[in-house]
């Protein structure tokens, strides 16, 4: 488990932003506990009982829903986000301990860079007591190299697992000890994707034409998962040099932010610019934002609440479509705000690079009618500290 200091000083800054973003003085700010009260009520819909596993997502298709096979590693994300809500003193109606047994029973699905820093990062907050044998099982110093997302250098694999080494040092120092070099190396091929205006490129320099785009496009779960990544990396090997990188990042990516607090999807590192806009998705309105921007306020001082609330007002109705993305009956987070048609996206892309508004009317988008249970424990993982309400 991390120190007494560190714990303390988590705790206190959980606090602060506690009473900025839980008791807000303005109309347009949500209710962070009754959106974990929504998240949490979604996830027992998808929770699997037989198997003690959740379920990747739920669709709705001619007003009937579709709930799609199980998954262990969106249960392992969804465990993520309830372990940072019973750390706030809440009983959710799960048996983590089960489910978290059967997740780790069958690791199987790890088969990337990004799924094995995933599976330590986990094992690192919820189950420390198993970080030995976790990296034991598997050939960790070569990691970067027998997955082909670390070899070619994929930028959030990178973040994933520099932030699974991150959350080992916290949870384990003695443990920890032989993973610095390895390390070392994860992080200087991630700040390597960094283009001069702070942003980070899906992935590095490409070996196939077709691809040459991986090295100068980036989504904006690149951008936050790298932001993280740099954030728990500098607060557990206690260095100051990924900061700034990880600041650059945010600065770009708050400054393009859209006008109803948009998280974009699709960024150009060598300019700084929005080159895709659609989908926005609630997975970074409501998760990863808020997670990557408050470790890196944490670890920097600088604020970026008024950011991250913007973006999380975005899913509660003040979107481009005036829409509340939480649908009461039957009670999911619905997945996106994206451009109707098939070839949409990439038609916005083309007027992106011409320098053309790739804004379009309202009647060009649509809500996304589907609910993933590793984006609800994406949730809870950023705001689940905060608690449910009164209430409940």
């Amino acid at each position: 488990m991390p120190s007494t200091a560190s714990q303390s000083a988590q705790e206190t800054c959980a606090a602060a932003r506690c009473s900025a973003a839980v008791q807000p003085s303005g109309p347009s700010i949500p209710d962070i506990r009754a959106l974990n009260a929504f998240a949490l009520r979604s996830l027992l819909s998808l929770f699997d009982e037989r198997e003690r596993l959740f379920s990747e997502r739920v669709m709705m298709r001619g007003g009937r829903l579709f709930r799609d096979r199980t998954s262990r590693r969106h249960t392992l994300v969804a465990l993520l986000g309830l372990h940072r809500l019973t750390a706030g003193g809440e009983a959710p109606p799960f048996d983590i301990a089960a489910a978290c047994d059967t997740v780790l029973t069958d690791v199987s699905w790890v088969r990337s860079a990004g799924d094995f820093g995933l599976l330590i990062w986990f094992t690192s907050v919820c189950r420390p007591d198993l970080l030995e044998k976790t990296l034991g099982d598997f050939d960790f110093d070569r990691a970067l190299v027998t997955y082909s997302d670390g070899r070619e250098g994929y930028t959030t694999a990178l973040a994933w697992f520099l932030t699974g080494i991150a959350q080992a040092r916290l949870a384990s120092p003695a443990v920890s000890q032989s993973l610095t070099d390895v390390a070392v190396d994860a992080y200087r091929m991630l700040q390597n994707n960094q283009g001069q205006e702070g942003i980070f490129g899906h992935a590095g320099a490409a070996r196939f034409p077709r691809r040459a785009s991986y090295s100068r496009l980036g989504t904006f779960t690149d951008q936050i998962c790298a932001i993280y990544a740099l954030s728990m990396f500098a607060q557990a090997f206690q260095v100051d040099e990924p900061l700034e990188s990880a600041l650059a990042c945010a600065n770009s990516i708050c400054a393009v932010q859209g006008e109803l607090g948009q998280w974009w999807f699709l960024y150009d590192k060598c300019t700084g610019t929005v080159v895709q806009r659609y989908p926005v998705l609630s997975l970074h309105q409501y998760g990863t934002a808020p997670s990557g921007l408050w470790a890196l306020s944490q670890a920097t001082g600088r604020n970026f609440d008024s950011a991250i609330l913007k973006g999380v007002s975005w899913i509660t109705g003040a979107n481009e479509l005036s829409s509340d993305l939480r649908n009461r009956e039957p009670g999911f987070i619905w997945d996106s705000i994206r451009l109707r048609g098939r070839f949409g996206k990439y038609w916005s892309v083309a007027k992106s690079f011409l320098s053309a508004s790739s804004d379009g009317p309202a009647s060009d988008l649509k809500i996304e009618q589907e609910s993933r249970s590793d984006h609800l424990g994406w949730l809870l993982y950023a705001l689940g500290e905060f608690g449910l309400p009164k209430s409940s």
